[in-house]
């Protein structure tokens, strides 16, 4: 199927449902980047953060949401489509989005499982890291929101006439001429790392 720029696609017959898999790009960068903040302040004001670690592990955490992002797109949101049941979640999380990559409400998960996706990296990483959890999962979720913002941007947007043109025509190759290649979207820093990237701009 040609990707068609008008329109929407219907992934659940029940209209709340339906409904509930709109959602303005806003609110889940707005949920991420608040949470990301609040653990901040709270790393800081509890001793657990000083300013020479918050730097650190807020990269730290930034780079690790960059994996987490190229990684998912290659391998779960382009799993092979083997059976109904991963033809079905593959379609309903990207592949409609494959179709119709112009729809502005279908650019970012719902808000609760925004939510639910940051309480789940929060206690992961306070499970393995303990502590340094305030530092790193505000980076990862700084990561996050960055990633919302330039998927939004470059799907609704011209591409601008700087050096972030290229991210433009990074994603546009994924979507229009190569899908199993240029994987990241906020940064190619993994398709380079990982040998994705596209063979013209590898030259």
């Amino acid at each position: 199927m040609k990707p068609n720029h008008k329109g929407s696609a219907t992934l659940f017959k029940n209209p709340v449902l339906e409904r509930l898999t709109h959602t303005h790009i806003a609110l889940p960068i707005s949920i991420f980047l608040v949470i990301a903040t609040g653990l901040l302040v709270y790393g800081f004001t509890y001793g657990f953060l000083d300013v020479l670690s918050a730097v650190g592990l807020f990269v730290a955490g930034w780079l690790i949401f960059s994996l987490v992002e190229y990684l998912a797109h290659r391998y779960i949101f382009h799993m092979e489509p083997t059976n109904e049941f991963k033809k079905n979640i593959q379609y309903t999380f990207h592949g409609n989005h494959h179709d119709y990559p112009k729809d502005k409400t279908r650019l970012a998960m719902p808000p609760i499982v925004s939510l639910f996706i940051a309480s789940f990296f929060f206690f992961v990483f306070k499970l393995v890291f303990g502590s340094l959890v305030f530092g790193l999962v505000a980076g990862f979720l700084f990561g996050y929101a960055l990633y919302l913002f330039v998927h939004y941007a470059v799907h609704a947007y011209a591409p601008p006439k700087n050096f972030l043109k290229q991210l433009w025509i990074h994603h546009s190759i994924h979507h229009y001429k190569d899908p199993e290649r240029a994987y990241g979207v906020s940064s190619p820093l993994w398709d380079w790392i990982m040998g994705t990237m596209p063979e013209q701009r590898k030259r």
